[in-house]
């Protein structure tokens, strides 16, 4: 029994969690009600109240703060005026960047104007998803018939102590943002002395300009199942599953038949490729918020908790789900590994393209391409505007200026120049925005997504979007010693990072009022 599915069929059923079905549920679980209540409390997507018949949600973070997407949130609000049936609410990123202002229109992505359709009483559908792109470099296989080759040499050698020495010289490192070497992680794992391991795939993409892995899941799903498989495997682990975020349904729904058409190759099962080596999959839904793509808060998810992070060591590659040596990698690192197996090579990226450019979406090119040829890939800048600034990892990075546009994108040239390729969610940012209100956007996104355990940054972040609202050069002047302190006694990332873009704009780059703009 997992609470968070359980709740999750609940609300399904019901639309919404009443005081009555949460101690019907606790009664039924045998569970302490308290219980019940902190994980339905903790998860965004879980709602107490019925909702209105048409709830529409409008992103408010950056790549659509960029897209006017405040704008579109207060018509879309001034059309409500008056009906009890609609609300508009403005929501953290749901991963739709290339359409900024992105909306959800009763959980179904789409824009303002699918909004004001459905207002209007159409009915909205699910957006076309992601084609597969035959230029694709890291898949490598020609034809559908030759899916999973990289796997079944492995099996049918009986051998996965070359995949982890394969692994390690193609220099595959984590794509999700941390960069850890790869072969290293497997080796971790694999080295452990435990009968039951586990292998996880991060799929809760859910930083502001992040949706490379989204399209990713939605073309190359079966680059990723080899890559889960093949990583259970050469561990030692025999379930894996996939944490993804709820907004992704379409996603999910391709992932998910891509699974069954694993299974029916002999990739999944008790029978891999008739080797007798088992492996099974699992996708896992998440219930919402940014703090579970940190390892070990998507952990205590799926164990059915709250999702708050845990005190680090243990590490999961020791001590993850259940109890027992687990292996997480992002979505991206395991699609890159039958590729890296074939070739030896991991010299590609997805780099997800937001904001100020004429076609925002996911480019793949070498790592090391320079800025400019990747803008070029999605149309050039919008309007014919000047480059003012760029975040090259998202959120969690710093802004580099049009100083550094021709820094190679890569790992040690990013982090030299002072900011980091993180998970590739490049954001453009264009002449003529404030970079001082960019920065205290995501500051703002970082508060909103603390999870609150540890005071530090649930205070810490609160204090720095009140100084910033401030303004004053005292207040400001204040920001880097709350800096030091998030940094240093934060449990997880999230506060670590959350002041790192607003001062990189202060420390670095003119604001709207230095510039003399109006």
């Amino acid at each position: 029994m997992n609470l968070i599915e359980e709740l999750s069929a609940l609300q399904s059923a019901r639309g919404h969690l009443s005081d009555e079905d949460l101690r019907a549920l606790a009664e039924r679980l045998a569970v302490p009600l308290h219980e019940v209540e902190a994980v339905s409390s903790f998860y965004p997507h879980f709602r107490r109240t019925p909702p209105p018949t048409l709830q529409i949600g409008v992103c408010r973070d950056l790549s659509c703060f960029l897209r006017d997407g405040g704008m579109a949130a207060r018509e879309l609000a001034r059309e409500c005026e008056g009906r009890a049936d609609a609300s508009v609410v403005e929501i953290s990123c749901p991963g739709q960047c290339q359409a900024a202002p992105a909306c959800l229109v009763n959980g179904v992505p789409g824009s303002p104007d699918d909004a004001r359709r459905a207002l209007a009483g159409e009915a909205i559908r699910h957006p076309t998803v992601a084609e597969p792109d035959p230029s694709w470099a890291c898949d490598p296989y020609a034809k559908p018939e030759d899916r999973y080759g990289e796997l079944r040499k492995l099996v049918e050698a009986g051998d996965f102590a070359p995949a982890i020495e394969r692994i390690t010289e193609s220099g595959l490192r984590g794509m999700g943002g941390a960069g850890f070497p790869t072969g290293r992680k497997w080796q971790l794992v694999r080295d452990e002395p435990a009968d039951v391991k586990y292998v996880v795939c991060n799929a809760d993409e859910s930083e502001p300009g992040a949706f490379k892995d989204r399209v990713i899941l939605e073309t190359l799903p079966h680059l990723v199942i080899e890559g889960i498989v093949t990583a259970g495997l050469t561990v030692g682990a025999e379930r894996g599953f996939v944490y993804i975020r709820h907004e992704y349904e379409a996603s999910r729904e391709i992932l998910e038949a891509a699974i069954q058409d694993a299974r029916a190759r002999g990739v999944l099962g008790d029978d891999i490729f008739g080797s007798g080596r088992r492996f099974e999959l699992t996708v896992f839904v998440s219930p919402g918020g940014y703090i579970l793509g940190e390892e070990t808060a998507l952990l205590e998810a799926l164990e059915g908790r709250r999702g708050e992070p845990r005190n680090k060591p243990p590490y999961p590659g020791t001590i993850g789900l259940h109890g027992r040596p687990t292996l997480l990698n992002n979505v991206e690192t395991l699609a890159h590994v039958p590729r890296a197996l074939q070739t030896g090579r991991a010299d590609l990226k997805f780099f997800s393209i937001s904001g100020d450019v004429a076609h925002p979406g996911v480019v793949e090119a070498p790592l090391g391409t320079p800025l400019p040829e990747l803008i070029e890939r999605v149309g050039g800048m919008r309007d014919g505007r000047a480059l003012l600034a760029f975040l090259p990892g998202g959120a969690s990075s710093g802004f580099l200026g049009p100083d550094h546009a021709e820094v190679a994108m890569g790992w040690d040239t990013l982090r030299n120049a002072g900011s980091a390729l993180g998970a590739g969610a490049i954001v453009i940012v264009a002449e003529g925005a404030d970079l001082l209100s960019l920065g205290r956007n995501l500051t703002a996104f970082f508060r909103n997504e603390s999870c609150g355990k540890c005071v530090p940054c649930r205070l810490g972040t609160e204090q720095a979007v009140r100084l910033l609202d401030d303004g004053s050069p005292a207040a400001l002047d204040q920001l880097p010693a709350l800096d030091e302190t998030l940094r240093e006694t934060s449990i997880c990332g999230l506060g670590q990072v959350a002041l790192t873009p607003v001062l990189s704009v202060l420390e670095h780059l003119p604001t709207a009022s230095e510039r003399g703009d109006t």
